[in-house]
Order: structure tokens, then C-alpha cells, then sequence
């Protein structure tokens, strides 16, 4: 076989296994974040079909394949179609670039870390055609409501990261971790590390539409925002990239923050530290990013749903000083050289 037709043969094997992750933690996160919501009020979750309700998503989403694709009267056909095709693929590229473990990953580049910032945000703009085409008013302020938010909360990650940016000297993500081997950056980076994880949890969330931050698709005051008349498969699009979006920031922040597939290590422990590293890369990885979405889901069933004047407040009076202020500081630690 020729080295093109190589080259073609493995970026489609891992076009396809890339694609079955993304459906398979697509699903199994929809499970959990009901387990996570029943544990939270004391109820059971669901329990029906399967041991412990383990095929419930999957009953669903068979449920939504053979649901009638309902025609919208007035609306732009063609966009509303594409919508939900731009969710998921921003999705499924930002996803290419998260390492999993060392050499574990679709691309490597050296601007790894610019890049799912970049690709992530173009997730918004199949939102925003979204509710544009719908030719409904609910949809088009819940698309508004999204813009307004991820355009504002887009600063707040994108300093946040620079801030280990700066800490690490570099944006390839490989790099990143690499350079936490001898500890993680949320421990080696001190105080303005520890803010830069905050930041980062409390911008991401909002940036994912969820909870608290769920303005885009509020049910008590636009039905269900910007996908009010999606149904079937297209709707399954929208809700699917919700969580994958959800999965890909708790992968970025467990690379970034906790050291990705590297193992916790402890100083001079040799003994605690050669256990440590009996445990697969991939268990490090997995284990932290479903930890971060653990965070994540503990805020959205804990805390109630802000107003859109609360959530602006919020980024530009709060969030984006302290991140400017805390990039500097960072700067100040690495030249002066007074990190671990």
C-alpha cells in the first residue's frame, strides 16, 4: 500500500474510534449525571432496565432514533439542518487533540492548547444558527443568551489556562504534562495555581451552558432555549455535545491542572511513589477528568440558576480582574523563579 493510502487508512481508524468514544462517554455521562442528580435528592435514579438502570440511555436514545423529525413552518431549512452537525463536530475535533496517556492522542501540536480553545468556541456558533433558524422566540433569545455568555466567559478560561501556560512554557499539551512528572502544576505553581483551577471550573462551566450557568436553555423561561423545536436524532446532537463538551473541559483541566496520565507522587516517598506507578496512565487520566466532572455536576444540582445580569456581573466584575491580576503574579513567581 502506498504511504498516501496509509496515511488515509489510519486517519479514518481513527476518525471511527475516536467517533465511538464520543458516543459511548457521550451516553455513559448521561447515566451518571442522573445517578449523580438522584444521589444528590435522595432518590434512586434509574433502576429499570438493566442492573441498576445501566441501559437506560440507551433505551433513550433508540427512543429518539425512531422519533418523527417534525418540519418547522418558515424555517431556514438548510441551517436549521446544519446546526447541530457544527455542535458535534467542534466537539469531536477539540476531542482529537486530548491526550490520554504518553503517545496516546489523535495530534500533537505544538499550539495544542490554543487550538481546543479555538476549535471549542466554535461550538457557540452552531448554537447561535440554531436559534436563529427556528423561526421561534424562545430559540433566538436562548441563542443570544449563549453568545452573550461564551463571549464573555471565553476570556476568563483562555487567562486561566495562559496562567499555566506561563508556568509550564509551553501549549503542546504532551509538553504540559511532561513537565508535571515531578509534581502537579495545581502543587507546584502555589496560590495563583490554585486560583487558575477555580477560575478555569467556574468559567468552563459556564462556558458548557450548564448549571448554574444554564441561561441558553433555561426550561422555566424559554422551554428549552436555542433547541426548543429540535426532536429526534437532531435534538440527541445537541443534548450528546452537551456532555462531551462537559468531558473534553474536565480532560483539559485534569491535563493542565493535574498532571493528565502522570501518576501522584510524593517527594521523597520512594516506596508510596513506585505503587503509585503500577497504576495504568490511562486509570490516572480517566480517574481525574471523571473527578473534575464529578466538580462539575455537584454545581449544577447544589447551586440555583443565575440571572443573566447575575452571570454577566459576575464574569466582568469578579472573574476577569482576578485572572488578570492572577496572571501577573504567576509571571512574577516564574521569573523570579520562586515555584516547586
Amino acid at each position: 500500500m502506498s504511504p498516501f493510502w496509509t496515511t488515509v487508512t489510519e486517519m479514518v481508524i481513527v476518525g471511527v474510534v475516536i467517533l465511538l468514544f464520543y458516543a459511548v462517554v457521550g451516553l455513559f455521562l448521561v447515566y451518571a449525571e442522573r445517578k449523580v442528580c438522584a444521589f444528590m435528592q435522595n432518590r434512586l435514579g434509574p433502576n429499570r432496565i438493566g442492573p441498576f438502570g445501566i441501559f437506560q440511555t440507551i433505551a433513550d436514545l433508540v427512543k429518539l432514533l425512531f422519533v418523527e423529525l417534525i418540519p418547522i413552518k418558515n424555517a431556514d431549512k438548510f441551517l436549521f439542518n446544519l446546526a447541530p452537525f457544527i455542535v458535534i463536530i467542534a466537539g469531536f475535533m477539540a476531542l482529537a487533540a486530548v491526550p490520554f496517556a504518553k503517545g496516546l492522542h489523535a495530534i500533537d501540536m505544538n499550539i495544542g492548547l490554543l487550538y481546543v480553545i479555538a476549535v471549542s468556541s466554535m461550538g457557540v456558533i452552531g448554537v447561535l444558527i440554531a436559534g436563529w433558524s427556528s423561526n421561534n422566540k424562545y430559540s433566538l433569545i436562548g441563542a443570544m443568551r449563549s453568545g452573550a455568555q461564551i463571549v464573555s466567559y471565553e476570556l476568563s478560561v483562555g487567562l486561566a489556562l495562559i496562567t499555566i501556560v506561563i508556568l509550564a512554557g509551553s501549549m503542546q499539551l504532551s509538553v504540559i504534562v511532561e513537565a508535571q512528572r515531578d509534581g502537579w502544576f495545581l502543587f507546584k505553581g502555589h496560590i495563583p495555581a490554585f486560583i487558575a483551577f477555580i477560575m478555569f471550573l467556574i468559567s468552563s462551566t459556564a462556558e458548557t451552558n450548564r448549571g448554574p450557568f444554564d441561561l441558553a436553555e433555561a426550561e422555566s423561561e424559554l422551554t428549552a432555549g436555542y433547541h426548543t423545536e429540535y426532536s429526534g436524532i437532531k435534538f440527541a446532537f445537541f443534548f450528546l455535545a452537551e456532555y462531551m463538551n462537559m468531558f473534553i473541559v474536565a480532560s483539559i483541566a485534569a491535563t493542565v491542572f493535574l498532571g493528565g496520565w502522570m501518576p501522584f507522587h510524593v517527594g521523597s516517598w520512594e516506596g508510596f511513589n513506585h505503587v503509585m506507578d503500577f497504576i495504568p496512565p490511562f486509570v490516572w487520566y480517566i480517574g481525574k477528568t471523571f473527578f473534575v466532572i464529578f466538580l462539575m455536576m455537584w454545581f449544577k444540582w447544589t447551586f440555583p440558576r443565575l440571572r443573566i445580569d447575575q452571570l454577566l456581573t459576575l464574569e466582568w466584575k469578579y472573574l476577569l480582574p482576578i485572572n488578570l491580576v492572577n496572571v501577573l503574579i504567576m509571571a512574577f513567581l516564574v521569573l523570579m523563579g520562586w515555584h516547586f
